[in-house]
C-alpha cells in the first residue's frame, strides 16, 4: 500500500505516534488510508453542505474496510466574486486546488482519494490533481441547487443578474428586483442551470470519474447522501483493484466528454477545463478536435440559461445516462472505456431508454444538428475563440456591426448601463485574458445587463476574457491570442466593422492585414493591472485560453 511509507516498520514509529496523537488506532492504521478532500466552506452555496457529503463518504469508506482521513481544499464562489477584483482570483484557484491536493496526497501517503467539490474551478482542479497523482480516486460532488420560483416562473442566478439590467433600464421596479434576490437561489447546491459547475459535474460522470447521478441529483435529496456513501464504498474497490485515474481518463474518455459537452450545451468554460485536465493526464485536446466533434454532434438539451429547463428536470428524465444513451444512437460514444463503476461506458448505459423528447430531445429532432459550443476563427482570433451556440438567438448567429472597444469589464458595464450601447453594436472587451486580466475574469455582469435590457438579440460581445455558463446571447470569449500577448483583438479600434458568422465558424474585423500591422507598430504593451502576490506570479506562467490556461 502507498500508505506503508508513513505507517509500516520500526522506522515509522514516530509517524505512527503522530497518528495516535489524533486518536487513530492500530486497527485503523492497518487499513488503507483514504484521503477525503473536502472543499466545504461557508462562502459558496454549492459547498456549504459538503460536510454532510463528507460524513456520508466517510461512512461508506468505513463500511468497506478503509480508514477515511478528511483534509481541506479551498474554493471561490464565482457569483460572489463576480464584477470586482475578486473575479481575477477565480480561475487561478484551479491551479492552487490541483497543487494542494497533490501536496496533501503525496505528503501523507494516501492509498486513494475521494474528491468532494461542487463549483466552478474546484471540480476541474480536483480532476487535474487526480490525473497528475494517478492514484485511485473518485469524484463525489455536492449536487445542484433547486430552481427558484416566483409565481409560475422558474428562476436561477442568471435571472437575478439579468434583473439588474432590467432594473437599470427601467423595465422593473426596485421591489421586483428584491423579489428576484429573495427567490432565485432557494437551496444549497451548485447554481441550478447548465452553468460551469453543473457542466463539470455532469462531465465528471461522462469521463468516468464519478458515479451515475453525480451531475444531476439535487443537493437536498436523500439520494445525494446515498450517492456519497456509495462513492466511499467504491473507492475501496478501486484501491483493491488498483484502478487509477489515467486508466479511465484517456483519449477515449475526453472524446466522450467533448461529445456530451456538445449534446448538453455546456458552459464555454468547459473548453478551458477539459484541455487542462487532459493535459495532466497526458492527452491532448485542442479547439480543432472540439470543433470536429461539434460538427457531427447534435445539441439535444437547452437547459437554463439556453432554455426553460433546469438540472433537477434533467435528473427526473434520467440524467446524464439518458443523454448518453440517446446520443449513442448515432454511434458517437466510445463504449469500451472503463469507469469508476468498474463497468465500461457501454455497460453503464445498457438498457437505458434515452431521450424523453422534451428536456432531452431525440437525435432525429435536435435543437441543432451541431453541438452547443462553436469554435470561431478569423483575423481577430487566429488561435480560436468559443461561443455557447445553444444560448444564442437565431437572429444573432450571423451579425455585423461597429466595434465598441473597452479595455476593462468595468468600462463596458458603465457604457451599457449608461445607454451608450445600441442595437447592432459589437462590444469588444480587451486585456481580460489569462495574462492580461490577470486571471481571465468571467463576465456575467455585462452579458446579463444586455439580456436584462433586451439587447441580447441585437448586440454581440467579444472578449479575450471568458463568460459564465449563466451567460446567454452572442457572447464570444477565450479570444486567442489575447491582447496582452499581442493578439489582434488588441488592435481593434472604435467603429471598426466586425463580421460574425457562428455557424460558419468565422469572426473577422474588416481591416486589412497591412493596416493591422501598421497599428501593431504603434501598439504599446500596457502595464500589468496587478503587480504583486499570487496573481503577479500567475500572469507570468499562464498559457493562452486555447491551451486551457494551464501554467507553463
Amino acid at each position: 500500500m502507498i500508505s506503508d511509507r508513513v505507517k509500516k516498520g520500526p522506522d515509522k514509529t514516530p509517524h505512527r505516534s503522530l497518528f495516535k496523537a489524533m486518536g487513530y488506532t492500530d486497527e485503523e492504521l492497518a487499513r488503507p488510508l483514504i484521503g477525503v478532500v473536502n472543499a466545504q466552506n461557508e462562502i459558496i452555496p454549492g459547498h456549504v453542505h459538503l460536510d454532510n457529503i463528507a460524513k456520508a463518504v466517510k461512512a461508506g469508506i468505513l463500511a468497506a474496510g478503509g480508514t477515511p482521513i478528511e483534509v481541506p481544499a479551498i474554493g471561490v464562489c464565482d457569483g460572489i466574486a463576480m464584477g470586482h477584483i475578486g473575479m481575477h482570483y477565480s480561475l487561478p484557484t484551479r491551479e492552487l486546488i490541483a497543487d494542494s491536493v497533490e501536496c496533501q496526497a503525496m505528503a501523507h501517503g494516501f492509498d486513494g482519494l475521494v474528491l468532494i467539490p461542487n463549483c466552478d474551478k474546484i471540480v476541474p482542479g480536483m480532476l487535474m490533481a487526480a490525473a497528475r497523482l494517478n492514484i485511485p480516486a473518485i469524484v463525489c460532488s455536492g449536487g445542484p441547487m433547486l430552481a427558484g420560483t416566483m409565481g409560475c416562473e422558474k428562476l436561477s442566478l442568471s435571472k437575478t443578474f439579468e434583473a439588474v439590467g432590467a432594473y437599470e433600464a427601467g423595465l422593473i421596479s426596485r421591489e421586483k428586483l428584491k423579489e428576484y434576490e429573495d427567490k432565485s437561489c432557494p437551496s444549497c447546491g451548485s447554481c441550478s442551470g447548465m452553468y460551469t459547475a453543473n457542466s463539470m459535474n455532469c462531465l465528471s460522470e461522462v469521463i468516468g470519474m464519478a458515479l451515475p447521478g453525480n451531475g444531476t441529483i439535487p443537493a437536498v435529496y436523500g439520494d445525494r447522501i446515498g450517492l456519497a456513501k456509495h462513492a466511499g464504498m467504491q473507492i475501496m474497490k478501486l484501491v483493491e483493484k488498483d484502478i487509477k485515474p489515467r486508466d479511465i481518463m484517456n483519449e477515449k474518455a475526453f472524446k466522450n466528454a467533448l461529445t456530451m459537452d456538445m449534446a448538453l450545451g455546456c458552459s464555454t468554460n468547459s473548453m478551458l477545463h477539459l484541455p487542462a485536465i487532459a493535459h495532466e493526464a497526458g492527452v491532448e485536446i485542442n479547439l480543432d478536435i472540439a470543433n470536429e466533434i461539434s460538427s457531427k454532434t447534435p445539441n439535444l438539451c437547452h437547459l437554463a440559461p439556453a432554455g426553460p429547463n433546469y438540472i433537477e428536470e434533467l435528473n427526473l428524465v434520467g440524467g446524464i445516462p439518458a443523454v448518453m444513451a440517446e446520443i449513442n444512437k448515432l454511434g458517437l460514444l466510445e463504449l469500451d472505456n472503463p469507469t469508476v463503476t468498474l463497468k465500461t461506458v457501454g455497460e453503464n448505459i445498457e438498457g437505458i431508454e434515452g431521450a424523453d423528447g422534451t428536456v432531452i430531445r431525440k437525435v432525429d429532432n435536435p435543437y441543432s444538428p451541431t453541438g452547443g459550443i462553436a469554435v470561431l476563427r478569423g483575423n481577430i482570433a487566429k488561435d480560436g475563440c468559443v461561443v455557447k451556440r445553444s444560448a444564442v438567438a437565431p437572429e444573432m448567429l450571423k451579425h455585423s456591426g461597429p466595434a465598441r472597444v473597452f479595455t476593462s469589464e468595468e468600462d463596458a458595464i458603465a457604457a451599457i448601463f449608461g445607454g451608450k450601447i445600441v442595437k447592432g453594436d459589437v462590444v469588444v472587451i480587451t486585456y481580460e485574458g489569462p495574462k492580461g486580466g490577470p486571471g481571465m475574469r468571467e463576465m456575467l455582469s455585462p452579458t446579463s445587463a444586455l439580456a436584462g435590457m433586451k439587447l441580447d438579440k441585437d448586440v454581440a460581445l467579444i472578449t479575450d476574457g471568458r463568460f459564465s455558463g449563466a451567460s446567454r446571447g452572442a457572447s464570444i470569449g477565450h479570444v486567442s491570442p489575447e491582447a496582452a500577448a499581442g493578439g489582434n483583438i488588441g488592435l481593434v479600434q472604435e467603429g471598426d466593422i466586425i463580421d460574425i458568422d457562428i455557424n460558419a465558424g468565422n469572426i473577422n474585423v474588416q481591416v486589412s492585414d497591412e493596416e493591422l500591422e501598421e497599428r501593431r507598430k504603434a501598439w504599446v504593451i500596457p502595464e500589468p493591472k496587478i503587480r504583486t502576490g499570487y496573481l503577479s506570479r500567475y500572469a507570468k506562467l499562464v498559457s493562452s485560453a486555447d491551451k486551457g490556461a494551464v501554467l507553463n
